[in-house]
């Protein structure tokens, strides 16, 4: 199949699927006598594969290790389960910051008596010259 259909397939764009050939994380296709590239199924799984692993948020590096161990199917799963667990701990670092962050937005807009921004408890806390 050609790009635009995998594309379509796969709903990754042209573009994205040429920058991950690029990468190295895709490998080059095959071309058709008219030097159109040629993708089969193998590229389609791949491509599905990273695509997924970015929607979890995996790192270009962390999805190239994931597939680097993924390509030797008799391959302890070990090395596998220790980069997810590790993403785990960075999504849940990154879960605590928003927490906190919607703690402290939450006690800006309690603290704020919608009078006139001269008095503007919110502006004032954004510039650091008041707690909220």
């Amino acid at each position: 199949m050609r790009i635009g259909q995998l594309a379509r397939k796969t709903g990754v764009k042209s573009e994205t699927i040429r920058f991950y050939e690029r990468e190295g994380i895709l490998a080059a296709p095959p071309r058709t006598r008219a030097n159109y590239r040629d993708y089969g199924p193998a590229e389609e799984a791949r491509l599905n594969f990273i695509r997924r692993a970015r929607d979890l948020g995996f790192s270009m590096a962390r999805i190239r290790e994931l597939l680097d161990l993924s390509d030797d199917a008799d391959r302890s799963c070990a090395g596998i389960d220790a980069l997810a667990r590790s993403h785990l701990g960075e999504v849940e670092r990154k879960i605590a910051s928003l927490e906190a962050l919607r703690t402290e937005l939450g006690r800006m807009i309690a603290a704020c008596e919608q009078d006139t921004v001269g008095d503007c408890r919110i502006i004032d806390a954004l510039a650091g010259t008041t707690e909220p």
